[in-house]
């Protein structure tokens, strides 16, 4: 649907690695503009302002009061998403806000909360859910073809090298990043198992950094029960060389589903082979981005949530937050 009688007004705030995929976003989306850009750096943002033609701000508060801004793109580090977060509602701004949404569930909470409360929209960017693949088996998983679940299980298998984390300071910080492979690296294919599979009922997990000298985890492994019965669990670490990123594997009474990336690299249901449709292309960065944040400028056109709220958003976090808890308790997690 389109809305060719306005576009809705975007800045960008926190123009590192990430911010890229939102620039495209709204420059892709009929129904968004960007008006203004934000980073602490004066030289960056001017850059980037120059870049794209719009207001630059080095001050988020000054930013928040432009009341040409109707939607706050939050691209910066994970330990400030709550505190902007809280703060743009209260100027009565929407916000898209990058993963993790928060690195203390509590905070998660309070955004949440505010959002609700004020009446402004809070989306959580999961692109991995945007993808053709991911949508073709959640609506298989949905339908029942896989029939009951029995072992639904995550796989994050990246390889981050001791350089990685020294190149910016607040990578691999509790205070800054959150956590390591889970909560940096694992949280899309997290929130992919969870979406597909879940949600989480209890869990039992072990979280510590094994090679790198770091404050955070480069390497976890989590066993998992269902809400709807399935066992299930998680491998993430930042150590493993030359293996495929991420797979989620899904088994029920019906057949065997996996993703290997965003690619559908088996589908076997017992008694029917559906086909596989070719998907057009797409990467999860910066098209998942795109979908996201289209649907949002949609959003506030049609006043709806936008698809993934920041309610949405949360159940992935609980369960990283989970495994740390349950690594330094030595004990099961229970939720909800």
């Amino acid at each position: 649907m389109s809305h060719p009688q306005r576009k809705v007004r975007f800045a960008v705030v926190g123009c590192g690695g990430i911010s890229f995929s939102h620039f495209i976003g709204i420059e892709r989306a009929p129904e968004a503009e960007l008006v203004a850009v934000c980073d602490a750096n004066a030289k960056r943002a001017e850059e980037y302002g120059t870049k794209y033609g719009v207001k630059t701000y080095t001050d988020y508060d000054e930013l928040l009061a432009d009341p040409d801004v109707e939607v706050v793109c939050l691209c910066t580090p994970s330990g400030m998403h709550a505190e902007q977060t809280i703060r743009a509602a209260e100027a009565g701004k929407h916000i898209v806000c990058e993963k993790p949404m928060a690195i203390q569930l509590s905070d998660a909470e309070r955004m949440v909360e505010a959002c609700e409360e004020i009446g402004v929209k809070l989306a959580a960017i999961f692109p991995r859910r945007m993808s053709p693949s991911s949508q073709f088996v959640k609506k298989l998983v949905d339908d029942g073809k896989l029939g009951k679940l029995s072992l639904c299980s995550g796989y994050v298998k990246f390889y981050r090298d001791q350089a990685y984390y020294d190149s910016a300071g607040w990578r691999g910080t509790w205070a800054m990043d959150g956590g390591g492979a889970m909560m940096n690296q694992g949280i899309h294919t997290i929130d992919l198992l969870q979406w597909l599979a879940g949600p989480v009922a209890s869990l039992h997990g072990y979280a510590r950094n094994v090679l790198r000298t770091i404050e955070v985890e480069d390497t976890a492994v989590v066993s998992m029960q269902f809400k709807n019965g399935a066992l299930g669990s998680i491998e993430a670490t930042t150590t493993a060389y030359k293996q495929p990123d991420h797979r989620i594997v899904l088994h029920g009474d019906k057949g065997t589903i996996v993703l290997t990336g965003d690619e559908i690299t088996t589908l076997d249901l017992i008694g029917e082979q559906p086909d596989i449709p070719a998907f057009p292309p797409f990467q999860v960065v910066p098209d998942g981005h795109a979908v996201q944040i289209r649907d949002m400028a949609l959003a506030v056109l049609e006043d709806r949530q936008p698809i993934v709220t920041g309610r949405d958003g949360k159940h992935s976090l609980e369960i990283i937050l989970g495994t740390y808890e349950s690594h330094r308790s030595h004990r099961e997690i229970l939720f909800g």
